[in-house]
C-alpha cells in the first residue's frame, strides 16, 4: 500500500513523501514502516499502544480511530501531524 509521510516525519524516510508498506491492519502497516524506517512508529504511537494526540491516520480519506483498523492492499494511508504553537 502507499503511505503518505508528513514533513515532520520525513527525516525517517530519507525525505520521501510517499513510501510503500505491507499489512492488513494499521498496526501491521506501522510495524512494517518501522522495520523499513526504524523509530518512525514511536513518533506516531505512544508507549501504551495508542495513537499520539497530535497524529491522525486516514485511509482513502476516512479517519482511522485505532491501530486495529483493517486496511486493504490497494488503500492509501495518510499520516497527518497536527501543528502546534503558542
Amino acid at each position: 500500500m502507499r503511505v503518505r509521510i508528513p514533513g515532520p516525519l520525513r527525516s525517517y524516510t530519507s525525505d520521501a513523501a510517499l513510501v510503500s508498506a505491507d499489512g492488513t491492519t494499521l498496526a501491521q502497516v506501522l510495524d512494517d514502516l518501522d522495520r523499513q524506517f526504524p523509530g518512525i512508529r514511536f513518533r506516531v504511537i505512544d508507549e501504551h499502544g495508542g495513537i499520539r494526540r497530535h497524529i491522525r491516520f486516514f485511509v482513502d480519506a476516512t479517519s482511522v480511530p485505532d491501530i486495529g483498523a483493517d486496511i486493504s492492499a490497494g488503500d492509501e494511508l495518510m499520516i497527518v501531524c497536527a501543528l502546534s504553537g503558542g
